[in-house]
């Protein structure tokens, strides 16, 4: 019968990396080693998005990719949307301008 040994990594092990990781977000922050310390484990384990919450800087969403061609038509659209408002502004201010003028 063949020995097998099964081995855990304990939270023993990630001390130094924990402690060091702490001192770098009590550097950078004001968070005493407690609530860094709490923090830190909120964020699991990973010491920038403590830092970065702490700035109130939050993730960036991912924007959709857009191709070339549907850029050019967005752009388009756009433009064109822009015109017609502009142009029906005009043409209701013009139709009130010749409604007063012919009441008068």
């Amino acid at each position: 019968m063949d020995n097998i040994t099964i081995t855990c990594k304990s939270d023993a092990d990630d001390i130094p990396d924990m402690t060091e990781k702490i001192q770098m977000i009590q550097r950078q922050t004001d968070y005493d080693e407690n609530s860094a310390r709490e923090k830190l484990i909120q964020q699991n384990g990973d010491p920038i998005k403590v830092i970065k919450d702490f700035m109130g800087i939050s993730d960036k969403k991912a924007t959709a990719k857009k191709t070339l061609n549907q850029e050019i038509y967005r752009q388009l659209r756009s433009k064109l949307d822009n015109s017609i408002k502009d142009y029906n502004v005009k043409q209701n201010e013009k139709l009130i301008e010749e409604i007063k003028n012919n009441n008068s």
